[in-house]
């Protein structure tokens, strides 16, 4: 179950990076919000899963998640330039996160 929480607050985090970008220094309310209510439910699913796993694996694979899933979302919605080099080094990055989940 702590695996499952886990991935989940990654998700989470990529969604509060990708609203305080969009909260414009904190001055329009939805991203505002967005950013607050999924930051307080990333950061409480990090803390729920550390209960159980390594802090440092947990750490890897929340910011690893969280990472990547901000950066293919800016590519996909055309907010930055996307290459098949930046395809690729994000693709080591899920790698890496799916080996620690293996090796752990």
């Amino acid at each position: 179950m702590s695996w499952v929480v886990l991935v989940i607050s990654g998700v989470l985090e990529a969604v509060w990076a990708t609203a305080l970008g969009r909260s414009e220094g904190f001055s329009r309310l939805v991203p505002t919000v967005v950013f607050a209510v999924a930051l307080l439910a990333s950061m409480s699913g990090l803390a729920y899963a550390m209960r159980e796993l390594p802090t440092g694996t947990c750490y890897a694979v929340w910011v690893g998640i969280g990472a990547a899933l901000t950066v293919a979302y800016a590519m996909a919605t055309g907010e930055e330039p996307a290459s098949i080099l930046k395809v690729v080094l994000l693709l080591g990055i899920v790698g890496c996160v799916v080996g620690l989940k293996i090796l752990h």
